[in-house]
């Protein structure tokens, strides 16, 4: 198992237990207002301390940079060279042929070689500084052995010290409620957990608690040259919101150590992994020092840490040092044969409450290793793999044209495309309760990955697990658990990650949201803190190169926010003394700090946050609001509820009959469904449109136009179903008649909102069709006359009824519509009628016929399943 953890740590300072509670401003969840709670007399502000840049005019270089503040370069051009130069790709000698270019040397610069830019980068303002030691050991290994490490406490004191996080931090526990009523919990970020409330309570009045999140795992540094394997211990803060921290781009993780790989020589295999994993915690022991100290300031318990893997190590009346003997001795109680485990003396530390469920390893990899394994046994590597080369495509979603069987280095992001469609797939063809089984797990894992989860959502995933332990036993009597290697079939549950998943709900009022603690995030770190670094070593001694790499790269991003920042505040001191200097009646409001502190603002986010930020076509359509005058041309992009829409502004068609349009796309009552339009709108106006009733104008009805605008696609994006002001990816909706590759055409599904009453996603599916968008279009009047009705975008859509929701998969079973002389069931809509994507997928029956294709699956088929999985967010809706 992969030496991984993660989950906070409680340090804290100051004397005093007090606990209190005091009512705090409503949050939202889910998009409804939540009323909430904060611990009183928690996180009390003693003073101004030494801010981010304080410590920068506290530099022994301070002096210099009152006449030059870019010191110990000549002036901003100089440093903004440099900084180019030592964050890029390029090697020394790579720099230093750059700079000896004949129109390099035009340049003002203050170096000429790339070693005289790195002893420069010594002069700048430092961070926690790398230090390296050797590391005694009782057994012999191959080579000495070294950790490089800084001070962890040093580290936690930059990331609480940014200003990047200000703003983005929580400094005091809090509870959150669905309602005034303060009934039903709402479990989201650390501080919002029971667990952090009850640390509250055990340490001195007016602490600020600070959790420490670590995470280790060997990652590859080098594919060749030996394929050399790094140990990266990274840390972080628990106070700063997920939203933040799980984003690589800020850098909220740090990497504090590399934990030596040490080749014991020693004849018993199983032995040599007692003595690393001692290593290791021997390391953890000493690099995490001054963190336990930190704990133990003002310590207000007599035994914190009585519990019940402690009292079993001092049970065992063997000599750690007789490694075997103790190491059998420690069967019995399933440990590891380590004798003195690192947290063993730190405060408020215990292993059931810092070692967290993690999504990626515990549940994508086993989603993989086990619920594929069951559908391979089931359907057969051959139909699986057909199967899943028949969905329907989903832009922006990996397709698998041929199948997942045969599929090399399966990351996390693979895994959670499998499992988007895995229920869909095996419907059908498996039996009814093994489909069960692993839709369970699906549903386990969805709920579970929830930011904000309340007590129900707890009973539900619950409900989830249980609901899968009832149907397991199918999985065991059709055979289809088996072993990897022998391939003989297994009748017995002994998973460890399936057992893990029976501490995920107690785990989330105890720590928050589990989905924080994936280790996506610190997987994505690697690459920046080891693997980056170690592409631009000599490919010896990694370590060390590792190490002065990410010192130099530090040092240059924490001066250029320094030196970024320091400008912005004194261009803003001398505005507000020009404006000062003028007449200021004492009414008026002197807005110079607001636009220091938004100038501010702004450089952070320019340096810190994401530089390709997902396209948001909220802000977008507000902007264009802002910005343009209404005219007869409606804007391209827009919103409508909680869904924003995008067009091109180019049509792919710019002119095309009405006739002729229903000719093209295969819809023969198009004008007479634009005739019961244009005759609904003059009673509506722009009220929602519902779906039903007999046709009422004729075949042959003339319209008051006679062209069309048309698009082959629209994007449609909607805010995250728990964060209503965080924006989802955008899905593209295809209306796109047959042509060379798509031989009966491409039509997406979406929901149609048909009552306005129920609006998406609070109200789910009630009040929604579920269509097959088959054109967009808008009318174009005839020149010189304005109407209303051109100023909006229509849809053509086919609905399809609901047949019933099946058992097994918990998925609606659908079929195409039909009016009573037996044509399709289709009409004209307002485009901004439709709420959401929808990935409605063909139902394959026992054995899928082998005549379809991903391009006419669609087409062949009658009966159809709306698939829940595709999206998490579209998950929670349609799951009330």
């Amino acid at each position: 198992m992969d030496d991984h953890f993660d989950g906070p740590n409680a340090d804290y300072d100051n004397p005093e237990i007090g606990e209190g509670v005091e009512v705090f401003a409503p949050t939202t969840y889910a998009g409804h207002f939540c009323r909430g709670e904060q611990f009183e007399g928690a996180a009390i502000v003693y003073g101004i301390g030494d801010t981010f840049l304080r410590r920068f005019d506290m530099d022994r270089h301070a002096f210099h940079r009152q006449t030059n503040m870019y010191y110990p370069f000549a002036n901003f051009g100089d440093w903004e060279m440099a900084n180019f130069l030592l964050q890029s790709n390029l090697s020394m000698r790579e720099v230093d042929n750059y700079l000896s270019l004949s129109m390099t040397k035009k340049m003002p610069l203050s170096f000429w070689t790339a070693k005289e830019l790195r002893g420069r980068i010594e002069d700048l303002p430092k961070g926690p500084c790398w230090k390296v030691r050797i590391v005694p050991t009782r057994h012999p290994t191959t080579n000495p052995v070294q950790l490089y490490w800084r001070d962890p406490l040093e580290c936690i004191e930059a990331l609480f010290n940014h200003p990047f996080y200000a703003g983005k931090m929580d400094y005091s526990p809090f509870r959150v409620f669905t309602a005034a009523e303060r009934v039903m919990r709402v479990y989201s970020e650390w501080m919002s957990s029971d667990g952090a409330w009850d640390l509250q309570t055990k340490v001195p009045a007016g602490s600020t608690l600070c959790g420490v999140i670590l995470s280790s795992d060997k990652t590859n540094i080098t594919n060749v040259c030996g394929g050399k394997v790094a140990h990266p211990l990274l840390i972080s803060l628990a106070n700063i919101r997920m939203n933040v921290r799980n984003k690589g781009s800020s850098h909220a993780f740090l990497l504090t150590a590399l934990m030596p790989i040490a080749e014991f020589i020693y004849p018993v295999t199983r032995i040599r992994s007692v003595l690393e994993a001692r290593l290791f915690h021997a390391c953890l022991d000493f690099i995490l020092e001054p963190l336990k100290k930190a704990a133990q300031f003002g310590r207000m318990m007599a035994d914190p840490l009585g519990n019940e893997t402690l009292r079993q190590l001092e049970s065992i009346p063997c000599d750690p040092d007789d490694v075997e003997a103790y190491f059998d001795a420690c069967a019995q109680f399933r440990l590891s044969g380590v004798s003195r485990p690192f947290w063993r003396d730190w405060l408020l530390s215990d292993p059931h409450r810092f070692l967290t469920p993690e999504c990626l390893h515990h549940w994508h990899r086993m989603s993989w290793d086990h619920d594929v394994k069951w559908c391979k046994c089931a359907l057969g590597s051959e139909e699986l793999d057909f199967r899943f080369s028949l969905l329907p495509p989903i832009t922006g979603l990996r397709q698998f044209k041929s199948g997942i069987t045969k599929l090399k280095q399966v990351g996390g992001r693979t895994q959670r495309d499998v499992q988007r469609y895995l229920v869909v797939v095996i419907a059908g063809a498996a039996h009814p309760d093994v489909v069960a089984a692993v839709r369970a797990l699906t549903e386990f894992r969805y709920l579970a990955q929830a930011p904000a989860i309340t007590e129900e959502g707890c009973e539900k995933i619950a409900a989830a697990l249980a609901e899968f332990h009832h149907y397991k036993q199918a999985i065991i009597d059709g055979g289809l658990r088996r072993g990897d290697q022998s391939g003989s079939i297994l009748e017995h549950w002994e998973i460890p990650k399936l057992e893990l998943l029976q501490s995920v709900v107690p785990s989330i009022s105890q720590v928050g949201s589990v989905l924080q603690w994936s280790a996506d995030t610190t997987e994505h770190a690697h690459i920046e803190v080891v693997k980056d670094p170690a592409s631009r070593t000599n490919n010896k001694d990694y370590s060390s190169q590792i190490c002065r790499h990410l010192d130099r790269i530090e040092k240059c991003r924490m001066f250029d926010t320094a030196v970024r920042l320091r400008g912005t505040a004194e261009a803003g001191s001398s505005s507000s003394a020009v404006e000062h200097d003028g007449d200021q009646s004492d009414g008026e409001v002197d807005h110079a700090v607001d636009d220091v502190d938004e100038a501010e603002a702004a450089v952070l986010n320019d340096l810190w946050a994401p530089k390709q930020s997902r396209s948001d076509f909220f802000e977008i359509a507000a902007k264009l609001l802002a910005s343009t005058t209404l005219s007869s041309s409606p804007l391209r992009t827009f919103v409508r509820g909680s869904t924003a829409f995008h067009l091109n502004f180019r049509p792919a068609v710019r002119r095309l009959s009405v006739d002729a349009a229903a000719e093209k796309f295969a819809i023969p009552d198009l004008r007479s469904a634009l005739g019961d339009y244009l005759a609904l709108y003059n009673c509506l106006g722009r009220r929602i449109r519902p779906f039903g009733g007999a046709r009422q104008s004729a075949q042959d009805i003339p319209l008051p136009f006679e062209y069309l605008q048309i698009w082959y696609k629209v994007r449609i994006q909607q805010r995250v179903y728990h964060d209503r002001a965080s924006t989802a990816s955008a899905y593209t909706i295809h209306a796109q008649p047959p042509n060379g590759h798509w031989k009966y055409g491409r039509y997406d599904a979406a929901i149609l909102q048909v009552d306005e009453g129920h609006d998406w996603p609070d109200s789910g599916l009630t009040g929604h069709a579920v269509v097959e968008v088959r054109l967009i279009m808008r009318p174009r009047p005839p020149k010189g006359i304005n109407v209303p009705w051109a100023n909006r975008f229509l849809v053509y859509v086919r609905r399809f009824d609901v047949v019933n929701v099946e058992p097994s998969t918990h998925l609606h079973v659908l079929k195409r519509a039909v009016r009573a002389s037996g044509s399709y069931f289709g009409d004209v809509f307002p485009l901004d009628q439709i709420s959401s994507f929808a990935h409605v997928v063909p139902r394959f029956g026992e054995t899928a016929d082998k005549r379809l294709t991903y391009m006419n699956s669609f087409h062949a088929s009658q009966s159809f399943y709306l698939n829940r999985y595709f999206d998490k967010d579209f998950f929670y809706t349609t799951n009330h």
